[in-house]
């Protein structure tokens, strides 16, 4: 039985816009956008048959992640952009479809993050500069940074949250 879904995978591929290349921006909309889609639908499937939790009252909770590209446009990375920018919509479809039936379907969109795919934001000096200059909280984030948002967004306290793009960003869009 599934009841939570947490859609947290994603790969960037960095080229100057009029370089980039069909199969990398077909790549990354395969994995950033369509899996979430297929996972959205096939798990909310199967969540809109379950019978309402007894502890949150909902038969189930899809969590995708977004990014903060969701509201903004990036450098060179237009196909990154356009699949983040699609999943904050899509969650917003699905929780206007599922909601009303025990389905709650939201968004977190990191900041930036220190990960392996941002090795190579990490490793530019200059602009590693520039984008912890703009981070209020005075770092980049990290995994663990999400741990409180996923649970809040899955348990009884977020049962009435539906269709929200939540920001964890230290900061970064208040500027």
């Amino acid at each position: 039985m599934i009841r939570i879904l947490v859609n947290c995978a994603g790969i960037q591929i960095r080229h100057p816009c009029e370089d980039f290349p069909d199969a990398d921006f077909n790549a990354v909309m395969q994995v950033n956008l369509n899996s979430v889609f297929t996972l959205c639908r096939d798990a909310g499937k199967h969540m809109l048959a379950l019978d309402p939790s007894p502890t949150t009252g909902r038969r189930g909770s899809i969590i995708n992640f977004a990014s903060l590209l969701t509201f903004q446009g990036g450098l060179n990375v237009p196909a990154y952009a356009a699949s983040k920018g699609a999943v904050g919509q899509l969650t917003k479809s699905f929780a206007n479809g599922w909601s009303e039936k025990g389905v709650t379907v939201n968004a977190i969109a990191p900041g930036y993050i220190a990960t392996e795919m941002n090795t190579a934001l990490l490793n530019d000096k200059e602009r590693l500069a520039s984008i912890s200059a703009r981070i209020p909280a005075g770092r980049w984030g990290t995994p663990e940074d999400f741990k409180g948002s996923v649970v809040y967004l899955a348990s009884k306290a977020g049962a009435y949250v539906s269709g929200h793009t939540l920001v964890v960003d230290g900061g970064w869009m208040g500027r």
